[in-house]
């Protein structure tokens, strides 16, 4: 896979289509772009006649680890914002759904300049959502840090992960400074505190005013706490102008998806695997 150099770290990524406008899909959670259930995404909106840009994000995928910013999703709409320049290939259409959803959102709040159109599902807030986030992407590499320092980090699942796909991650890693990680990681679970003014994590409501795109929004399912119906809504309303649509999968699409992998089925679904059925409706905005 090519890849761009982009504030010190490597960004991996593959470019679908080979003519049309630019869509950029970013998938959520720190999954790379060969994540199931993206790709029968991508490849229907390339066939619709748009040109898709997939990438590993930093932290996801095969692209370089890094470890800065005021929050993630900043630290990855500066990474954004980085590669399409490299690239020359903005302005496009971002794309993306959960943890793509916001890093789409941000970098639109950031870099407005970077964006045509805006489609966004599975947007995570509310109290549950924010704290899981917290607890699952902040807190084990601060507390494995804490306790002993970076050589504790390739002994966690996600950090092995990611030196499996790119071994120079191993160094990159090993070489994190111990007090300034503990530092960044305490300001990234700080911004998964819920606070009145701030929908989605680290973000206040007023940055959203900077959004003057077409935006799609894609509701998340009425009982999904991860991604609540609630949080779509006021997403909605601070959009001027989005339009807010229900889920073409089932409303407790997620709710089965996360039964089948804390019991090991694969009679129902991956976690995206429902994706590809937003293809007509992601495609009917975009011509429109």
């Amino acid at each position: 896979m090519p890849s761009v150099e982009v504030n010190g770290g490597n960004v991996v990524y593959e470019i679908l289509g080979d003519s049309g406008d630019l869509v950029v899909m970013t998938p959520g959670g720190r999954f790379g772009m060969d994540v199931p259930g993206l790709r029968p995404l991508a490849d229907a909106v390339a066939a619709g006649g748009y040109r898709v840009l997939l990438w590993d994000r930093p932290n996801c995928g095969a692209s370089d680890v890094q470890f800065y910013g005021q929050t993630e999703s900043h630290m990855r709409a500066e990474t954004l914002h980085g590669l399409l320049t490299a690239l020359d290939l903005g302005p496009c259409v971002l794309a993306g759904g959960s943890g793509g959803a916001r890093d789409s959102m941000l970098t639109a709040m950031l870099y407005p300049e970077l964006v045509t159109k805006l489609v966004l599902w599975n947007i995570v807030g509310g109290v549950y959502g924010m704290f899981n986030l917290g607890s699952y992407y902040v807190l084990p590499s601060l507390q494995a840090v804490r306790a002993g320092g970076p050589a504790m980090l390739p002994r966690l699942r996600e950090w092995r992960e990611r030196i499996a796909a790119n071994p120079d991650n191993e160094a990159r890693l090993l070489g994190l400074d111990r007090e300034q990680f503990v530092k960044l990681s305490l300001r990234w679970l700080n911004a998964y505190v819920p606070r009145p003014g701030q929908t989605i994590p680290g973000v206040e409501d007023e940055m959203f005013e900077r959004i003057q795109v077409p935006t799609l929004i894609i509701r998340g399912g009425a009982k999904d706490l991860d991604h609540p119906k609630r949080v779509s809504l006021e997403v909605g309303c601070l959009i001027e102008g989005s339009q807010v649509v229900d889920p073409p999968w089932p409303e407790d699409a997620w709710e089965q998806a996360m039964e089948d992998r804390a019991t090991g089925k694969i009679d129902r679904y991956n976690l995206f695997d429902t994706w590809v059925l937003a293809a007509p409706t992601i495609l009917k905005f975009l011509d429109g």
